[in-house]
């Protein structure tokens, strides 16, 4: 009975209850929007930084993490790739020598991060050959690959020479010539800035150097991380490290932790705008009812029930709201999730972090649980005032109310 009475007592007076119901909607929308938009950016900064040269795990020599020299490189490369062939969560790997060094052209030169590759098996662990907008993947020693914001730089353009130069394994300034057949650009500004492509055996012949720097590893699936690293670890021993792409880029794992403590900063803030709402139109329709409260216990309805009664009816919204907030929404996501939304205006800051201009909403299932409580469960904490309130009127007095 009590659930008929609250539903018809909403509607008694329609345009007070969609004043609630609206601002419910709203805030849901707006919710799901920035949360779904928040996790499809941070996801593609994730995705992005792993597919353009990170990759899931890393191997190197121990210590190479803080001290990235030719030097230190992987002397036992057989038995590592011995290793990686025998787990199975790893879909592919490549080898890779890494080296600092300055790229010269007839107009320009800039400081760059030497990338000495095995291209047909890079192209399994990178995505940098599908971001050639110029020319073609490398594929045959003597060729370079450099990227948009490079060329323009150097104001080089397919076919030219550029000359390469870094400190050997003996520690002379080594130089090298190099044709550019392929011109790539990539989401991410700051590491187009700054990494070439050559074939590992120009590299190794540049630096003097017959070994590998870098093993760089791909799985069937990222949730198998931290298992294949400890598995990595235990069969290649002290002598190398394996490192996990929250290792190699530990900055993403902090913004994506801020991000989580952020979330719930947006909850309380919609939150605390709608529970204001709730208090100030239940409230009007608690003394609006005064008659209505003093006649319901005079017929002995007891405090409890009007208390639960007003509850119930604010609850309702909560949830009407809800429900329609994430049926509207969903009419929203479907199409961006699709298409993505290009935020060109803010296109600088957001190749700088490496999630490209157009962003993606990814919607979780704990986005979804998250918006079905917070909503209801604000409309149940807003109505206990007025709830309160209703039950402190005496029946003579309320039924003298007009």
């Amino acid at each position: 009975m009590i659930l008929k009475l609250a539903w018809r007592n909403i509607w008694r007076n329609k345009r007070r209850t969609l004043v609630v119901l609206i601002s419910i909607i709203v805030s849901v929308v707006v919710l799901m929007i920035i949360d779904t938009l928040s996790i499809g950016m941070l996801k593609q900064m994730l995705d992005n930084q792993i597919n353009l040269h990170i990759s899931h795990i890393q191997i190197h020599k121990n210590g190479y993490k803080d001290d990235k020299t030719v030097k230190n490189y992987i002397s036992d490369e057989l038995t590592v790739e011995k290793a990686i062939k025998e787990i199975d969560e790893v879909k592919s790997y490549s080898k890779r020598v890494i080296s600092y060094g300055l790229i010269n052209s007839a107009y320009n030169s800039s400081g760059i991060i030497i990338v000495g590759i095995q291209p047909d098996k890079e192209k399994s662990i990178t995505i940098i050959s599908n971001l050639i907008v110029e020319g073609k993947y490398i594929e045959k020693n003597g060729e370079i690959l450099i990227s948009k914001k490079l060329a323009q730089k150097l104001n080089t353009e397919i076919g030219d020479k550029l000359v390469l130069m870094a400190s050997d394994i003996d520690g002379n300034v080594a130089s090298e010539v190099f044709r550019v057949v392929g011109i790539f650009e990539s989401p991410h500004s700051e590491f187009d800035k700054t990494h070439i492509y050559i074939t590992i055996a120009d590299a190794q012949r540049m630096l003097k150097i017959d070994k590998v720097i870098e093993f760089a590893l791909i799985l069937k699936d990222q949730k198998y991380v931290n298992e294949v690293k400890e598995k990595v670890s235990k069969k290649i021993g002290e002598a190398y490290e394996a490192l996990t792409y929250a290792d190699v880029v530990p900055f993403i794992g902090l913004i994506i932790d801020m991000y989580n403590q952020l979330i719930w900063i947006y909850y309380l803030i919609f939150g605390v705008a709608v529970v204001f709402g709730i208090i100030n139109i239940m409230l009007m329709s608690v003394f609006e009812r005064m008659r209505e409260f003093g006649v319901l216990k005079a017929i002995g309805m007891k405090n409890k029930n009007i208390f639960a009664l007003i509850v119930l009816e604010s609850f309702t919204i909560g949830v009407l709201g809800t429900v329609i907030g994430i049926i509207i929404g969903f009419a929203v996501y479907i199409p961006l999730s699709k298409y993505g939304i290009d935020l060109g205006i803010f296109a600088e800051s957001l190749v700088w972090f490496g999630s490209g201009r157009i962003i993606y909403p990814v919607l979780t299932w704990f986005t979804l649980l998250l918006l079905l409580i917070t909503m209801p469960l604000i409309s149940i904490l807003g109505a206990i005032y007025p709830a309160f309130k209703s039950t402190k009127f005496e029946p003579i007095e309320a039924l003298k109310h007009i």
